[in-house]
């Protein structure tokens, strides 16, 4: 039995225009992995001369071209060049504005040694949603997910899919959700945290790129970046170590954030509000539609087996 291979792999365009934390990123990956698959899109900020410039030959850099026209699915597409590249049991994914911590290394290495024998076809790590300062992260479950897949099977048929949001097993059946084990391993996105000038700018490039260009050209930075930041009431304060990558970027911040966490409602409250958000929320509708359909299918049974008695 030959000795597990890891794969890294991500993609990254416009990641020094839009202070993306990619070195960070893929420092962070490099003790894991074997080698680290970087798709880099076209661009000229410098974002190729920076991953070259880390110097590792576990690092495989490749150029590629975004069709911005078809404005669905792009960083999916973009996300599998990269997939298709990897060689190894396993891939683990960060996007540019992800970093793993070094504590966290160990679990994910044992886990991905655990479940290398089985049906198990990913990994999901949980998720610190970093808002508006290093110090403050999401606690909002309905806006911003609490887990996601960032360790796949290779030759499972694993495939990028919601626009890089998650990952589908793609077979000649159709399309079905990995078999999946939850790990404790973390993973510090750090992609609602920039200087909020250089927030507004990726905020409304990202938008241009879903709605098309002339959605976005009478965009003001101003008044992006006023409301940038609106997703106050459901903070909390983080209070742990950051990954030893992460050191410098935070020692650089020279903003002031305040999340307001002192005029939040109680947990519970918050808590409620979330979940009836929910419920009244389009897939609400449908589970409670659900609910309905199964319910009329239990009564009818039950009448008829009345009748029959």
């Amino acid at each position: 039995m030959g000795r597990m291979k890891i794969s890294g792999f991500t993609i990254a365009r416009d990641a020094v225009r839009f202070d993306y934390p990619l070195a960070e990123s893929l420092r962070s990956l490099l003790p894991l992995v074997d080698e680290l698959i970087v798709a880099v899109g076209d661009c000229d900020d410098g974002t190729w001369e920076l991953v070259q410039g880390i110097g590792d030959p576990r690092i495989r850099a490749f150029r590629t071209t975004w069709d911005l026209d078809r404005r669905e699915n792009v960083l999916s597409d973009e996300t599998n060049k990269a997939l298709d590249r990897c060689t190894g049991d396993w891939a683990v994914y960060l996007q540019a504005d992800e970093v793993l911590h070094e504590h966290d290394l160990p679990l994910v290495r044992a886990s991905l040694e655990r479940y290398q024998h089985t049906r198990v076809e990913g990994l999901s790590f949980r998720y610190l949603h970093f808002y508006g300062s290093y110090e403050t992260v999401q606690d909002n479950p309905l806006w911003f997910y609490s887990r996601a897949t960032r360790a796949v099977r290779l030759g499972a048929g694993v495939r990028s899919a919601g626009d890089a949001c998650g990952f589908l097993v793609i077979g000649p059946n159709g399309s079905r959700r990995l078999r999946r084990a939850n790990i404790a391993a973390r993973v510090f996105h750090y992609g609602w945290v920039r200087p909020p000038r250089i927030m507004a700018r990726k905020q409304i490039h990202l938008e241009g790129m879903v709605d098309g260009p002339s959605a976005v050209a009478d965009a003001d930075e101003d008044e992006v970046a006023s409301r940038i930041y609106a997703g106050l009431g459901h903070l909390r304060s983080f209070h742990q170590s950051h990954p030893a990558v992460m050191r410098d970027r935070i020692a650089r911040c020279t903003w002031s954030f305040d999340p307001r966490i002192d005029e939040q409602p109680p947990d519970w409250l918050r808590l409620a509000r979330v979940y009836l958000e929910w419920w009244r929320g389009d897939l609400g509708v449908r589970i409670r539609r659900e609910l309905s359909t199964r319910w009329r299918g239990i009564v009818d049974r039950s009448r008829g087996r009345s009748r029959r008695g």
